[in-house]
């Protein structure tokens, strides 16, 4: 078992930054990529950001030059700087661990809300 635990959202306006961090616990040695989600009322979670063991990354079109995602390998962290920073990306940020033992599971954080005022 993973235990994801997120911190670092709330209220800012457009145009400013924010950066969200998820600390990992538990059964950790197994994880391989980790990454941000987010999620709207009435849609469906989307891909945010996501980082492999090795630092290789991938990021939605839609945050590309304003996201950066990072990890702390020896602090089992990952985290998220959102710059520039629009009403669009208010949602509920998830943070995801992939762990890849017997077979491929995904642990979930509890989310953290972000808000972007106009």
């Amino acid at each position: 078992q993973v235990q994801l635990v997120e911190s670092g959202g709330g209220v800012v306006q457009a145009g400013g930054s924010l950066r969200l961090s998820c600390a990992a616990s538990g059964s950790t040695l197994s994880i391989s990529h980790m990454g941000w989600y987010r999620q709207t009322p009435g849609k469906q979670r989307e891909l945010v950001a996501t980082i492999s063991g090795r630092g290789s990354t991938n990021y939605a079109d839609f945050v590309k030059g304003r996201f950066t995602i990072s990890r702390d390998n020896a602090k089992i962290t990952v985290y998220l700087q959102m710059n520039s920073l629009k009403p669009d990306d208010t949602a509920v940020y998830y943070c995801n661990a992939v762990t890849v033992a017997v077979s491929v599971v995904n642990y979930w954080g509890q989310g953290t809300q972000v808000t972007v005022s106009s």
